[in-house]
């Protein structure tokens, strides 16, 4: 990648007044609320009655992709600039994504497990995404020579527990109680949030960057090589831990589409919204990353979704 490039990248910024950045919260925390309307309660009771899917699918998920991401951008070198490097680990330190069960319907995979490892996910998201960005962040910035001169990440934990939780702990204990005492409206209203969390993300990554959109223009296809990259490993990732220990074909399909769906939604909140990066260098390469795995993420759902649907 050309240091033009690089420059380019870094300069593209999103600032949103207090009014949009609430609205985002907000709709984000609607979003969770839909997802949560599809958690039963007994669910965890079938899942957990043979654990191994569900102990797999967590480990793809908090363990095993932030160190595979790690992997990866060691492996890129300099290739990749080192905050897309930082927004590569910061959406694998994310929880599974919010369209993940909707995929995995469409993909005839195992629903409650999907729903499950959504779920536990999100819950332990609290703990898991501020610890592994921390993590394999500062790993990344002593270790990387790309990333040579910028300072080791200060990560304010109790501004991102506390957005985390606000933003997903709420909204999935309340979404759960509903579903579990009102389960007529939560069925009614389930659909309706689904299609709402994809219409939401497109539209909060196009209003974010249209004021940036030449800077966006100039990188778009380092952008896409990249999280497209980042994004097959995840696929892969799932799948194969599925296939190594002979899971069901419906459990191997749902820890491929939950392993490679990330809530990137909850990555931008956290850039746009603490003060994570305050004082820290130009980052504009994670802004355009986390959005675009956004983005991209729907794209590669759908096809692995219509890919197994037809498969025998």
């Amino acid at each position: 990648m050309t240091q033009e490039t690089i420059q380019a990248l870094d300069s593209i910024q999103v600032t949103l007044n207090a009014g949009g950045m609430n609205t985002i919260n907000i709709v984000l925390a609607f979003v969770m609320f839909g997802v949560a309307l599809g958690i039963r309660p007994r669910m965890f009771v079938d899942v957990f009655k043979q654990p191994k899917s569900v102990i797999l699918g967590v480990c793809c998920q908090l363990l095993l992709l932030p160190l595979f991401t790690f992997l990866l951008i060691l492996a890129l070198g300099g290739a990749i600039s080192p905050t897309m490097a930082l927004g590569m680990l910061l959406v694998a330190s994310c929880p599974g994504g919010n369209i993940s069960n909707f995929m995995s319907s469409l993909s005839k995979a195992n629903i409650e497990l999907s729903v499950s490892l959504t779920a536990i996910s999100t819950a332990l998201a609290v703990f898991t995404t501020p610890f592994n960005f921390a993590f394999y962040g500062n790993l990344f910035l002593k270790v990387s020579p790309i990333a040579a001169g910028i300072p080791q990440l200060s990560i304010p934990l109790w501004d991102v527990f506390k957005t985390i939780f606000i933003l997903l702990g709420i909204p999935l204990t309340l979404g759960i109680l509903t579903s579990q005492y009102l389960p007529k409206v939560a069925d009614k209203l389930k659909k309706p949030f689904q299609w709402l969390s994809i219409v939401f993300f497109i539209a909060m990554v196009i209003l974010s960057f249209w004021g940036n959109r030449e800077a966006f223009l100039q990188c778009v296809k380092y952008i896409f090589l990249v999280v497209l990259i980042h994004n097959l490993l995840a696929l892969a990732l799932g799948f194969s831990v599925g296939t190594i220990f002979k899971l069901p074909k419906p459990d191997r399909r749902t820890l491929t589409i939950e392993t490679g769906i990330q809530n990137s939604g909850l990555g931008l909140v956290l850039l746009l919204g603490t003060s994570i990066f305050a004082g820290f260098p130009p980052h504009g390469g994670m802004l355009v990353i986390t959005a675009w795995w956004g983005v991209w993420h729907i794209i590669s759902g759908l096809t692995v979704a219509t890919i197994f649907n037809r498969s025998k």
